[in-house]
């Protein structure tokens, strides 16, 4: 496939749409060690207006980074501690009486906020999970006969400790879905563990983050977001891979019995919008093929659900992913 080439006008748009980024990853970088695929990640969502999970041991800084992201883009944020007694009231707001007139006021809850760090998310019920579905979809929430619109930007930014862990439930499909990246947080490299520990072996360790963009130059990245070109072989490319997920034998893959559930249309729209971001945080108007396989592991590794038989055979999704990604061939 020949690649489109980006016109000087479309390349100075770009340039100046994308301009805050490299600030914002060096404010950011002043207090999160390391972790660059975490935060360009993050970036991606909320350049393409997804909602982000992570998922990893506790300690690596996610929640930090996603305060640190919160106070760098000036946004309103608001961090909700996830417990097993936590109710949905408590997320997205209730009605109060007042005895005084006789009327009942709403009370908003934390989830009126622009960027909402959802911490160990699955570390509450099920009950509580759902009462997430509607503000994460609809980015609006009903209290009483009432629908409020949340803020733009909306964003979930979503931590979660390994399944395996003692106190913690398995986050419904549905809701899953909705993310439309799922990042695996590892630990720090050895020059990047001494850095974290020269820089943060203090009772008080600096933290001061300065906000260097706005809320209104991201919306107008987002738009820039928009105008990122797709090749319709492109275009086929990402429907291919998803479908590969439903149906592995139309692709010559053996993978039907490790396959429970395949991905959603909702993750061929994600794969396409991210792969956008992608590309223009690499100062591109278009997406090729690469952009797909870079962010393409973040966008299905919490689509696809191994069968049992996979689960029997230590046959991870992201194994089911890469052998996707393999298969498919690349316009």
């Amino acid at each position: 496939m020949t690649q489109p080439t980006t016109s000087p006008e479309t390349e100075a748009s770009i340039k100046a749409a994308i301009s805050w980024i490299p600030t914002l990853r060096e404010e950011i970088g002043s207090v999160i060690v390391g972790q660059h695929y975490l935060v360009d990640r993050l970036l991606v969502g909320l350049l393409a207006n997804g909602h982000v999970l992570l998922e990893g041991v506790p300690g690596l800084a996610k929640t930090l980074s996603i305060r640190t992201l919160a106070t760098a883009t000036a946004a309103d944020f608001k961090r909700i501690q996830f417990t097993p007694d936590l109710l949905p009231a408590d997320i997205i707001g209730t009605l109060i009486y007042s005895p005084k007139d006789s009327t009942f006021h709403t009370r908003k809850g934390p989830i009126f906020a622009n960027l909402v760090l959802a911490d160990e998310i699955n570390r509450a019920p099920a009950k509580v999970q759902s009462a997430l579905l509607e503000a994460m979809q609809e980015r609006q929430v009903t209290i009483g006969d009432a629908t409020y619109k949340l803020p733009e930007p909306f964003l979930v930014l979503a931590t979660e400790n390994p399944i395996d862990q003692e106190g913690t439930y398995p986050l419904p499909e549905a809701q899953v879905d909705r993310f439309m990246l799922k990042l695996k947080v590892g630990y720090p490299s050895k020059a990047e563990e001494r850095e974290i520990l020269d820089r943060m072996s203090s009772t008080a360790p600096k933290l001061d983050v300065n906000p260097v963009t706005t809320l209104e130059a991201i919306s107008e990245a987002r738009k820039s977001v928009n105008d990122v070109y797709v090749d319709p072989k492109i275009r086929d490319y990402i429907v291919d891979l998803i479908l590969a997920t439903r149906d592995p034998k139309a692709f010559k893959l053996e993978l039907a019995q490790y396959i429970q559930f395949g991905a959603s249309p909702r993750a061929t729209i994600s794969l396409t919008l991210a792969a956008k971001a992608w590309a223009l945080m690499q100062g591109r108007g278009y997406v090729i093929p690469q952009d797909i396989k870079e962010i393409g592991m973040d966008v299905l590794r919490h689509r696809v659900i191994p069968s049992y038989e996979a689960e029997a055979e230590e046959i991870t999704s992201e194994d089911l992913v890469t052998s996707i990604f393999e298969a498919v061939p690349v316009p």
